[in-house]
């Protein structure tokens, strides 16, 4: 195993494009409010048809994995760190708006990776 930057960013590269079930409570957009200096995490509801496809609960449509979507969230949730932020969502909010592991622990990477560009004045990108 390669465990050097490249090897570890293809390691994740190569997992990135694994199946994984979406869930049925929902997604989140997370960005940086870099003003604010927190990481925010948009949540959208959605529905998962037949197909496994995300679908926009008030119009039938599927939701596109790419490109521009009008859609309204639901809430928005902020923090300072990653820590933070997975309290706010995980424990504080009931129900919780996650209700799969798999989304779960990418979340926790995902803001994680956010905390680490807001420190440091990197561009954040969700994966």
């Amino acid at each position: 195993m390669d465990l050097t930057v490249e090897g570890l960013a293809a390691i994740d590269e190569k997992l990135s494009q694994r199946h994984i079930d979406l869930d049925p409570g929902g997604y989140f957009i997370i960005y940086l409010n870099c003003e604010e200096r927190v990481i925010c995490a948009k949540h959208f509801t959605n529905v998962i048809d037949e197909r496994g496809l995300a679908v926009d609960p008030e119009t039938g449509k599927v939701i596109p994995v790419r490109g521009k979507v009008e859609r309204t969230y639901t809430t928005v949730f902020s923090g300072r760190t990653a820590k933070e932020l997975c309290v706010k969502i995980f424990e504080e909010t009931q129900p919780c708006p996650v209700t799969q592991l798999n989304h779960a622990a990418y979340l926790g990477r995902e803001f994680v990776r956010a905390e680490i560009a807001l420190v440091t004045g990197q561009e954040y990108v969700q994966d």
